[in-house]
């Protein structure tokens, strides 16, 4: 009887350890669940989408970099070209 008994409190723990286990599970799939609807709602980026725009940021500030250079060259060139020629009256900044 002894024996009958063990084993129908040692179904009974199992049982109940089985149900807390499903309940623990559950809980956090609800919190989750919770968690990310907050989330949804505060429009946040995901980790994939802000490394995708810091690299697009990264380019386009390289890119600006070598265009801002290439302008540099290209208004010293107009302003080589527009200079007029050494030993030309006014050349020296005086008046012909």
């Amino acid at each position: 009887m002894r024996g009958k008994l063990a084993d129908d409190m040692a179904g009974v723990a199992g049982g109940a350890i089985s149900a807390l286990v499903g309940l623990r599970r559950e809980a956090e799939a609800m919190a989750r669940a919770a968690v990310e609807e907050m989330l949804r709602r505060l429009d946040l980026v995901t980790r994939e989408e802000f490394e995708a725009a810091r690299e697009l940021a990264v380019r386009a500030r390289e890119e600006n970099g070598r265009l801002a250079a290439r302008i540099a060259e290209l208004e010293a060139r107009l302003a080589r070209l527009e200079a007029p020629p050494a030993g030309a009256p006014g050349a020296d900044g005086t008046a012909p």
